[in-house]
C-alpha cells in the first residue's frame, strides 16, 4: 500500500497507482476520498469537464431531485458538510445539487486526482502482473491493482431507432446530454418524445416558452405531486442539531432516508379508508407519498389497483379534455415503473399550445428534415427533445466493456444476465468493483449514502487482501449464481418484474429482460456486513506473485 503516483511519461510508458477510478460523479468522488483516507494513491477519469456525473449532464429545463429530497440527498461522511451547506428547496434544482457537489470537490481537494475530459477507451486485466491497465482517449496508459467502476447507473443515454431520425435537420437535444449553453424555445415548435421522469419534468417548462409542444407519448405514466417548497431555517437547524440520530435512521431505512417505516396494508383498510388515505398523501405530495404508502401496494394486485384507480381519477380531474385524459391513462401496475414526481405536468395539457400523440394508437412512421410523421399525419417541428432515458443500471458497464481473465470481455459474460456477486464484483474480473451496479439496491436507494456504504465495504475488502498477502480476488461461480437467485427471488414476490420498464431492461432492444435490482434495501447492507464478518466466503483469492504493488 505504499506505491506513489508517477509523473506523466512519454507515449508507450505507463503510470502506476494503487487504485484507478472511472467516473467523477457522486460515487467516484467519494471513492477518491475514501481511498485517500486509507493511504492509497488514486487517479480518477471522467469524460466531463468537471465533477458531478449525472448532475453535470442532466441540466434540462425542470431537472430536479425527484426522490426524497434535500437536505438528505447528501453525503453523510462529514458532519461539517451538513453544518455548512444550506439547501433552499425540498426538491432541489439540478444547479443546486451540482453546486453542492462542486463544494464537496473544493472542500476535499478532489480535483487534483481527477483527469477530466478523458474517456477510458479500454480496461483490461493483466494476469501476469495482477493489475488493471487502462487506455485513455488521450493516449495515456495507467495501471493499478484495484479498479473502481463508478460509471453511473443513469449515464448511458438511450436514443430510439426510428426511421429518419438522423435526417431531421432542426435542433435535437437528449435530456441526459443537455447543452451547457441556454437553449431557447421561444417561437419554436417542439416535439418531446418520452414521458419518463425527464420528459415529465421538462415538458411543462418548455411549454411556457415554446410556440407549440407536441408530446410523443410511448407509455402513459403515473405521476405524483412533487410539492416542492422552500426549506425553512428551522428545518435546516433541526436537521443539523439531530444529525447523528438522523443518520442512524437513514442507515436503518430500506431506502436510506430518515423516515419511519410503516406496516399498514391496503388489505386491512376499507375502500373508504383507502380513498381518504390516498387523498391525504396526494395533498401532501413529495416522495413521502411512496414511503408512507401501504406496504402491500407493490405485492398485491388488488392493493395496487386501488391506488392506480385513484391516480387515474386524479388525472381525469386535472386534464380538462376527456380525449386527452383518455390517452394519459396508464395501464401498468402503479409504482412498478420508476415513481415520478411532477410539477404541473398534467395541468400543462390544458394549455392551448400543448398536444398529445399516443404512439400506441398513432405510431411514428418516420422523421423528415423538418417534421415527424405519424400514422395520422405530419407534425412540423423545429426542435426535437429526446427524453428517452438510459441504458440503465448495466449500460455504462457494458459501454466500458472491460476485458478480464483469458481475454473475455464483459459483453461475453453478460449475454443472458448480469452475473455478479453482491452487486459489486464479477467472476473473471479480479479486483474490479462496481458502485450501484446490477445486483445492488442502486437506483432504489439514496445514491450518495449507498455509494458511501458500498465503498466502505470495498475498502475493508481491500484491507483484507493486503493483510493476507492476496493480490487478487473474484467471486466463485456458485456465489454469483446464488446471488442472482437471491436478487430475482426477492423481486418475484413483487409486481415489479411484471411491468416493462428500464428496471427490467425492457427499454433497450436485445437487453436481458429481468429485474436486476436488489430489493432488500437495508437487508443488503446486513448481507455485506455478514460476508465481511465471515472473512469473505464466496470469493477465490490469489496470492501476490509480485512481492508487493
Amino acid at each position: 500500500m505504499t506505491s506513489q503516483p508517477q509523473p506523466s511519461q512519454p507515449n508507450g510508458s505507463i503510470e502506476h497507482f494503487d487504485v484507478l477510478i472511472i467516473g467523477a460523479g457522486v460515487s467516484g468522488m467519494y471513492a477518491i476520498h475514501h481511498f485517500r483516507e486509507m493511504g492509497l494513491s488514486v487517479r480518477a477519469y471522467d469524460g466531463a469537464s468537471d465533477v458531478g456525473g449525472t448532475w453535470w449532464y442532466n441540466r434540462y429545463p425542470g431537472a430536479r431531485v425527484d426522490g426524497p429530497g434535500s437536505p438528505f440527498y447528501c453525503y453523510t461522511f462529514s458532519e461539517e458538510l451538513m453544518q455548512e451547506w444550506d439547501w433552499e428547496e425540498t426538491q432541489s434544482e439540478w444547479s443546486a445539487v451540482l453546486a453542492y457537489i462542486e463544494h464537496v470537490a473544493d472542500k476535499f481537494d478532489l480535483r487534483r486526482d481527477i483527469q477530466f475530459e478523458t474517456w477510458v477507451e479500454d480496461a483490461s486485466y493483466d494476469e501476469a502482473t495482477q493489475r488493471w491497465i487502462l487506455q485513455t482517449s488521450d493516449g495515456q496508459r495507467a495501471s493499478a491493482r484495484y479498479l473502481i467502476c463508478a460509471v453511473g447507473a443513469l449515464s448511458t443515454t438511450n436514443k430510439p431507432d426510428i426511421p429518419g431520425i438522423d435526417d431531421f435537420t432542426g435542433e435535437t437535444y437528449h435530456t441526459g446530454q443537455w447543452p451547457h449553453e441556454p437553449v431557447s424555445f421561444a417561437g419554436k415548435r417542439v416535439a418531446v418524445i418520452g414521458t419518463g421522469s425527464s420528459g415529465i419534468q421538462a415538458m411543462p417548462e418548455i411549454a411556457k416558452e415554446a410556440d407549440h409542444v407536441t408530446v410523443l407519448q410511448r407509455t402513459a405514466q403515473f405521476a405524483f405531486p412533487a410539492a416542492n417548497r422552500a426549506i425553512t431555517k428551522e428545518e435546516m437547524a433541526d436537521a443539523r442539531a439531530n444529525w447523528e440520530a438522523t443518520k442512524a435512521k437513514m442507515l436503518a431505512n430500506p431506502g436510506g432516508f430518515p423516515f419511519d417505516v410503516h406496516e399498514r396494508t391496503a388489505a386491512d383498510a376499507t375502500p373508504e379508508e383507502r380513498e381518504a388515505f390516498y387523498e391525504e398523501l396526494w395533498q401532501r405530495g413529495s416522495f413521502k407519498f411512496f414511503l408512507d404508502l401501504y406496504t402491500d401496494i407493490a405485492m398485491s394486485e388488488e392493493a395496487n389497483d386501488s391506488l392506480a384507480d385513484f391516480v387515474r381519477k386524479k388525472i381525469r380531474e386535472i386534464v380538462k379534455d376527456p380525449e386527452t385524459a383518455d390517452k394519459l391513462m396508464p395501464d401498468h401496475y402503479v409504482i412498478t415503473k420508476r415513481p415520478i414526481l411532477e410539477n404541473g405536468y398534467f395541468e400543462a395539457y390544458n394549455r392551448d399550445n400543448v398536444s398529445l400523440v399516443d404512439l400506441r394508437e398513432d405510431p411514428i412512421e418516420r422523421f423528415t428534415e423538418t417534421s415527424v410523421i405519424t400514422q395520422s399525419g405530419e407534425h412540423p417541428i423545429d426542435v426535437l427533445v429526446l427524453a428517452t432515458g438510459f441504458d440503465a443500471i448495466s449500460g455504462s458497464m457494458l459501454r466500458l466493456n472491460p476485458q478480464g481473465r483469458g481475454g473475455v470481455r464483459l459483453k461475453e459474460r453478460w449475454t443472458d444476465r448480469f452475473h455478479n456477486y453482491l452487486g459489486l464484483t464479477i467472476r473473471g474480473f479480479p479486483n474490479l468493483f462496481m458502485i450501484h451496479g446490477p445486483g445492488s439496491p442502486g437506483v432504489f436507494y439514496n445514491m450518495p449514502l449507498g455509494a458511501e456504504r458500498q465503498m466502505s465495504w470495498i475498502g475493508d475488502f481491500v484491507r483484507h487482501l493486503e493483510k493476507h498477502g492476496y493480490a487478487a480476488a473474484e467471486p466463485t461461480t456458485d456465489s454469483e449464481e446464488a446471488w442472482g437467485n437471491e436478487v430475482t427471488g426477492m423481486a418475484s414476490f413483487t409486481l415489479f418484474p411484471k411491468t416493462d420498464s428500464w428496471w427490467t431492461g425492457a427499454n433497450v432492444p436485445g437487453k436481458p429482460r429481468y429485474f436486476s435490482v436488489y430489493l432488500g434495501g437495508s437487508i443488503y447492507y446486513e448481507r455485506l456486513a455478514g460476508v465481511a464478518s465471515e472473512n469473505y466466503p464466496g470469493f477465490d483469492f490469489e496470492p501476490d506473485r509480485q512481492g508487493g504493488h
